[in-house]
């Protein structure tokens, strides 16, 4: 009898470590974009020398590092080191992070008051600005994000005069759309919504409506909120992002601890808030443009939730 209760608690112990464990991990994203499709999405026509000339794709890997408390993610480059035990990936992504970031954005996470701050480089200077996961367009970025911000974000408009697509003024509407689509992700079983964009515009000289749809996979199974892209979540934990030319998917997972300073935003950053960026932003745009600025801000738009 002694034996058997002795066996019961090993048993015990052992099912509580695992379920402790699983409250920490790595999990592995991949971001594939295919540019001569993503041009041909936003109306713009390019001749078959340009096309021949495009990489066919490119493809960018990011950490989700996540604890019971913290998230971040963040672009990684692939070393031996960057998916290690205790903590590992720190080297890689302080490489990313104070050497090779290239104007990419780090997000950092806190479950229990739902913050979500961005962490980037301007003008030599380390910014942290609060966010929060939504459906919107983000602010114009000054350097190419190396995220790759896709769907309803990627909507620039092509100069007319290598487009059979012209958009007109004023920001494009955002719809979310619910779908009763399933499908599993490392495991985990996540749903579909369709996020739209829909942009007036002129087509071949008519007026018409473009829509560009990203499909949002999410998984509630995890317990905590994030998205690749803060400006495409509706609940959950977002795994993949699909979009026409580009798309962002969950690869890998690991169950491992995760270090508190791996999943904590860099001291040195400097807190910024969004208005205080956007005129930054303007500023900096007014100088390379001479002054000359038009258009509606990114950040107006309009959001209507379908069921």
């Amino acid at each position: 009898m002694k034996k058997i209760l002795i066996a019961f608690v090993g048993l015990f112990t052992l099912t509580l470590t695992a379920q402790a464990q699983k409250k920490s991990g790595a999990i592995q994203f991949e971001t594939t974009i295919d540019p001569a499709a993503m041009a041909a999405a936003n109306g713009i026509k390019l001749s078959d020398e340009m096309i021949a000339r495009m990489p066919k794709s490119s493809k960018l890997n990011f950490e989700l590092l996540y604890s019971a408390t913290n998230a971040s993610y963040m672009p990684v480059e692939e070393t031996e080191d960057s998916n290690g035990g205790g903590g590992g990936g720190g080297m890689a992504r302080m490489m990313m992070r104070f050497g090779g970031g290239g104007g990419a954005r780090e997000y950092f996470y806190s479950f229990a008051d739902q913050k979500l701050l961005e962490v980037f480089d301007l003008n030599d200077t380390t910014y942290a600005m609060p966010s929060k996961l939504t459906v919107a367009l983000p602010a114009p970025p000054v350097n190419m994000n190396r995220q790759g911000q896709q769907g309803a974000a990627a909507t620039t408009a092509a100069p007319a005069a290598t487009s059979a697509v012209v958009f007109l003024p004023g920001p494009p509407t955002l719809e979310v759309v619910k779908s009763d689509e399933t499908k599993k992700i490392l495991g985990f079983n996540c749903n579909k919504v369709i996020v739209k964009s829909i942009r007036k515009a002129q087509v071949l000289g008519m007026d018409k409506d473009v829509i560009d749809e990203t499909a949002v996979w999410y998984t509630n199974d995890l317990g905590f909120n994030f998205s690749p892209n803060p400006n495409l979540w509706t609940e959950g934990t977002v795994l993949a992002i699909e979009n026409k030319g580009s798309s962002t998917t969950a690869k890998s997972i690991e169950y491992r601890n995760v270090s508190t300073k791996d999943v904590t935003a860099p001291k040195k950053a400097l807190p910024i808030t969004a208005d205080e960026y956007k005129a930054k932003m303007e500023a900096m745009m007014k100088r390379f443009s001479g002054g000359n600025r038009g258009g509606a801000p990114a950040g107006n738009v309009r959001s209507v939730i379908i069921n």
